[in-house]
């Protein structure tokens, strides 16, 4: 990425925010019960644990048969909480920029089982540590950022990347999406494939 913020055209601008009309008319407006009761308690404990993690997986729909999930399991909680209220303060420390932070709380949860790879749990379990800062990254925002006509690569640092792509946009963005947050620009790009 460079420095310079992102500059989308005014009908990419429109199509952005049609898409996000669109999520918040379509999607149940319960769906996120899940991610804001795991982020209530990632509020008071400053940290997240196993149980919030399993929350997360299913509120993201992906898949808990699988190797990770039992290595995940076989650790004490105590350790899982370690990594992610690392996380957590990495991703809340607003004297980071929104890529610096999304790259130490990334960094954080790396050792974790189910985290060294892939960034769509990661990102669910930073999101809950600082839904006003960070937003989830999946396989569909990647989708929309290139029907954007932006370039993410899957080199090792995406959700860094993404973050800072996120941030450059609301750097440029017209009113009212620079009021947005970062899950509301999420939100959009998922939708924008669907």
């Amino acid at each position: 990425m460079t420095d310079q913020p992102l500059a989308l055209a005014p009908e990419q601008w429109q199509r952005l925010a049609a898409a996000r009309q669109a999520y918040t008319d379509t999607v149940s407006p319960y769906y996120d019960e899940t991610l804001h009761e795991v982020t209530q308690r990632a509020r008071v404990s400053g940290s997240i644990d196993k149980a919030d993690i399993g929350a997360l997986l299913m509120w993201k729909r992906l898949r808990a048969d699988t190797p990770w999930a039992a290595g995940l399991m076989a650790l004490a909680d105590t350790d899982v909480r370690r990594a992610t209220a690392a996380g957590t303060t990495a991703v809340r420390d607003t004297a980071l920029s929104l890529r610096a932070g999304a790259q130490a709380g990334r960094a954080a949860l790396a050792h974790l089982p189910g985290f060294r790879t892939g960034d769509a749990l990661a990102s669910a379990v930073l999101t809950a540590a600082a839904p006003d800062r960070m937003a989830i990254y999946d396989r569909r925002a990647h989708s929309g950022l290139r029907t954007l006509g932006i370039t993410l690569s899957h080199a090792p640092g995406r959700y860094s990347r993404y973050m800072e792509i996120i941030d450059q946009l609301f750097a440029t963005a017209p009113t009212p999406i620079r009021t947005w947050t970062p899950r509301d620009i999420d939100t959009a790009l998922y939708w924008m494939t669907a």
